[in-house]
């Protein structure tokens, strides 16, 4: 009886914490699939068209999504009880690595999502050290993403010796990519992203204009390695500037700030260019958003991951 009782208490006991892996995971995905339906957005897939994509859809990037929710929940459950440590970085990486090919089964070898697999996985298991060892001086937010960065500056040793298009962008141009992203602590997430969203609904936008706006935003900031891949600095230029033109007149929800969202876009397609790295910190902008509600600090009842 006593062994029963004590099994039965282990089970009551992992219960909850599965959930949270679960939630975590449904999460995620909500925000890939919230990044993909925003609309419009300049030369990215969204519920108009392909964009500069000849190769993804809106229904291959729904998939894609879907097919990655297992995998984010599988980061939670790694980061059960754990620290933020070389021996984490690395069973992180495995289980990232096998949620890469499932993605790719998922799109016939599209890749969808690489990118945000690593920043919107990072902030998956920030989430879950955060949710065991919330600290009172540090907002939510602040504390997801520091912890993810904590990891990210651990090395994988068990990662492949990679040669990708991002690699090769970051050692001809000199840039971070999202590997320095996560190590900064998700910058242009926290500080871009989540602040210009959560102004464009002080405004009273519809919060579909609102997360436009945050990608814009993040645009005016990133040094995008997907821009810089697919047509090198002068589609960065465009994309920078043509995205702070809009933000100046008002966001995309006006009619001379449209006007402007036009000319980006058509000066993004003329370079067959798009700005992916933006778009994946848009949807982490969302996931942080959707943790960390305005206004919530750790003590706040709203905090139930």
């Amino acid at each position: 009886m006593s062994t029963r009782a004590g099994c039965t208490l282990k089970r009551e006991e992992a219960k909850p914490i599965d959930d949270r892996a679960k939630r975590l995971g449904r999460l995620a995905t909500d925000a890939l699939i919230e990044e993909a339906h925003a609309t419009p957005k300049p030369a990215l897939v969204d519920r108009r068209g392909n964009g500069a994509h000849r190769d993804l859809n809106l229904a291959l990037m729904e998939r894609s999504a879907r097919a990655l929710e297992p995998t984010f929940a599988a980061l939670s459950r790694a980061a059960r009880g754990m620290r933020p440590s070389a021996a984490l970085r690395a069973e992180l990486g495995a289980i990232g690595r096998a949620g890469e090919a499932a993605m790719l089964n998922a799109t016939q070898g599209s890749n969808a999502h690489r990118g945000a697999i690593w920043i919107i996985g990072l902030l998956v298991a920030g989430a879950t050290i955060h949710a065991e060892t919330a600290q009172p001086q540090r907002s939510i937010a602040e504390s997801i993403c520091t912890i993810g960065a904590q990891i990210a500056c651990f090395p994988d040793h068990g990662a492949p010796v990679a040669d990708s298009n991002g690699s090769r962008v970051r050692a001809r141009y000199g840039v971070g990519g999202a590997r320095r992203e996560a190590q900064e602590g998700f910058p242009h997430a926290l500080h871009v992203g989540l602040p210009a969203l959560r102004a464009a609904r002080r405004r009273g936008v519809t919060e579909s204009a609102a997360r436009i706006d945050a990608l814009l935003a993040i645009m005016t900031k990133l040094d995008d390695t997907c821009l810089l891949h697919r047509a090198g600095p002068p589609a960065l230029a465009a994309a920078k500037h043509g995205a702070q033109a809009v933000l100046s007149l008002g966001g995309s929800s006006t009619p001379q700030g449209q006007a402007a969202f036009a000319r980006l876009e058509s000066d993004l397609l003329a370079l067959n260019a798009s700005p992916g790295g933006a778009a994946d910190l848009l949807a982490a902008t969302l996931f942080i958003d959707r943790l960390a509600p305005a206004g919530a600090d750790n003590g706040n009842p709203r905090w139930s991951i």
